[in-house]
């Protein structure tokens, strides 16, 4: 057996993977036709109004609308169902702030349900936590890899809730043969620079009820209907400017014509390095769900051997690029707007039992199969620019360490 780089041994990998490059001619050709066009405001805009008519098309959907980010599409889907200060929405202990913040900013509590084998949330504890308060339950596909939709929907159903899906790591990705983001009363997608199609960052929100589109369409500008036939102008509810600009959208549109690729790419290369390291010891490829197809967001690396801080380090010196732990607590503990109530003054509201709604202590212990799992994560990147010799390099490195690890155990 190899000596491990870390120890004095030869490296697995000696020259750097190749960055991720996603943009090209076609958005700098389209970024300038914006530009030239004089005027870069999205509201009645070609590039805003063409990109959601074919994200709407791509989704099956009857309305997409567009907007600053992923956070903001995760708000206007919240906005949009419009619960009652003190209202609870179920979601993921493992996912980014931006899934949250919206419901805090409409007054809502987030309540978390512990995740399964897949590392989504596990369908038995989502219904465990619905009370009478439960106005909806936002799911995140994470990492890529589908939520079990046939038994989230069928607990929404029995319960009569909303399902909201975060999809922004999983653009494009099939459950049982359908896109995920359109199983859901409403789907949100994130077009942040690390995602699967990009401009930076922006976000779209797609729906089939008309009523909710209209009602999202108008929240992302600040309630405003922009009806020419209603005369002057109305402010119908409130709500923020989340508007796309022409420039942002331009760049998606190149992005729409490569999405495609770029996931069928990153599944290929994913499915390739769970395939390559499926018997080394001490390590749990990332999971696929059943009728799921994985799109590799990123790869999580599950070290049930040596501590995880360990291996990552031991997989760095070999070459490989990693890191431990993904949001390292979930995020009831790493966001100080829940752990902490840091929030609006020093109310600590909506957490502070106003409005009838529970106060809630976000403490560890509240979701232990999640806090277990983030303890073993090791992060991996796979992307669209590399190929198949750079993922097997990745694969001999993590077996080299895991083997070597695995023996000194």
């Amino acid at each position: 057996m190899s000596d491990l780089a870390i120890d004095g041994g030869k490296p697995q990998r000696t020259k750097p993977f190749p960055p991720r490059q996603p943009f090209g001619q076609e958005e700098v050709d389209l970024a300038t036709q914006a530009i030239r066009s004089q005027s870069l405001f999205g509201m009645g805009g070609k590039m805003v109004g063409e990109l959601e008519r074919r994200f709407a098309e791509l989704y099956g959907a009857k309305r997409a609308v567009t907007s600053t980010s992923g956070t903001a599409a995760i708000h206007v889907a919240v906005a949009g169902v419009d619960p009652e200060p003190g209202d609870e929405f179920i979601t993921c202990p493992i996912t980014d702030a931006g899934s949250i913040v919206g419901m805090l900013y409409q007054n809502a509590i987030p309540i978390f349900a512990d995740i399964d084998d897949t590392y989504n949330m596990d369908p038995s504890d989502v219904e465990a936590k619905i009370t009478p308060r439960t106005k909806a339950i936002l799911l995140v596909h994470l990492f890529g890899n589908p939520c079990d939709m046939d038994r989230m929907l069928d607990i929404a159903r029995r319960h009569k809730l909303d399902i909201i899906e975060d999809c922004a790591q999983t653009h494009m990705t099939e459950y049982k043969g359908r896109f995920v983001g359109t199983f859901g009363r409403v789907g949100c997608f994130s077009l942040q620079q690390s995602k699967h199609m990009t401009c930076g960052d922006g976000g779209v929100t797609v729906t089939s009820d008309e009523a909710l589109g209209l009602r999202m369409s108008m929240f992302r500008d600040k309630g405003w209907a922009r009806d020419p036939a209603a005369g002057a102008r109305g402010y119908h509810f409130l709500g923020l400017n989340y508007r796309m600009t022409e420039l942002h959208a331009a760049v998606a549109l190149a992005q729409m014509d490569k999405v495609a690729d770029v996931v069928g790419k990153r599944n290929e290369l994913g499915d390739l390095l769970s395939e390559s390291i499926r018997d080394v010891p001490g390590v749990v490829p990332a999971p696929v769900t059943s009728g799921g197809k994985h799109t590799y967001w990123l790869y999580p690396l599950r070290v049930t051997g040596p501590p995880a801080k360990r291996f990552a380090e031991a997989l760095e010196a070999e070459g490989v690029p990693c890191w431990v732990g993904y949001t390292g607590d979930p995020i009831y503990l790493c966001m100080q707007a829940l752990a902490g109530k840091v929030t609006f003054g020093r109310s600590g509201h909506p957490l502070d039992g106003c409005h009838g709604g529970r106060k809630i202590e976000y403490a560890r212990g509240m979701c232990p199969r999640a806090e277990k799992l983030l303890g073993e994560l090791v992060i991996l990147t796979i992307h669209e620019g590399l190929a198949r010799g750079d993922v097997l390099d990745m694969a001999a490195a993590v077996r080299k360490v895991g083997e070597a690890l695995s023996a000194r155990a």
